[in-house]
């Protein structure tokens, strides 16, 4: 953003207010601000190309979002999402997420972050079955930085999630469906930190 420009953002912060071109007259705002971006401010601010003040003035609280990669299992539910999303917009139906290509979602390293996702939730909305998740070979589970007993885990985890969903957090269902004792899928759910009442519509 450009210094001049900066200073008329930080004017209307201030007073509130803004005045149409043409006009003296003052027309008061009711506004909150949230800014986001992906530089350092405040290092930008100290190397002269950012106004202090108005790096104070946004600076009100921090809310930093950890790339996708760093927070892989958000993954499932995230495509979920756009998945709806693009079934609404393009009328079709979702089609059913199979373990190899949700595998393939948590292995990859999404340099994209969450509108890559969201591109491959659409896709895959538009083409279903034939939709390939044609990613970069090199960017596979070496890169993920997890080793294959956290692989597993996080992919465990992700079965008991969409179980879970699937059954609206009855207990009795998803042991059905996973196949086990009431007691292991206990423990699991409390090794993962997952609650039955999450999962209730």
């Amino acid at each position: 953003m450009p210094l001049a420009l900066q200073v008329k953002l930080l004017r209307v912060l201030e007073e509130r207010s803004i005045e149409r071109l043409g006009s003296n007259q003052q027309i008061p705002l009711d506004l909150r601000v949230i800014a986001a971006t992906k530089v350092d401010l405040k290092q930008l601010s100290e190397e002269g190309e950012y106004r202090q003040d108005l790096y104070y003035r946004l600076n009100v609280l921090q809310l930093p979002i950890p790339p996708l990669r760093e927070r892989r299992e958000d993954i499932p539910m995230l495509f979920q999402h756009f998945a709806l999303i693009a079934s609404a917009q393009y009328h079709r139906e979702v089609p059913q997420l199979s373990s190899d290509k949700l595998a393939l979602l948590m292995a990859h390293n999404w340099p994209g972050n969450v509108r890559e996702l969201r591109n491959v939730a659409e896709g895959y909305v538009l083409l279903g079955e034939a939709y390939t998740f044609d990613f970069d070979e090199q960017d596979g589970a070496a890169k993920t930085g997890l080793t294959l007993p956290e692989q597993v885990e996080q992919f465990e985890r992700l079965i008991l999630q969409k179980a879970l969903g699937r059954c609206q957090g009855s207990i009795k269902d998803t042991q059905t469906e996973l196949g086990l004792p009431r007691k292991t899928l206990y423990d699991k759910m409390k090794k993962y930190g997952l609650d039955k009442s999450e999962f209730k519509h």
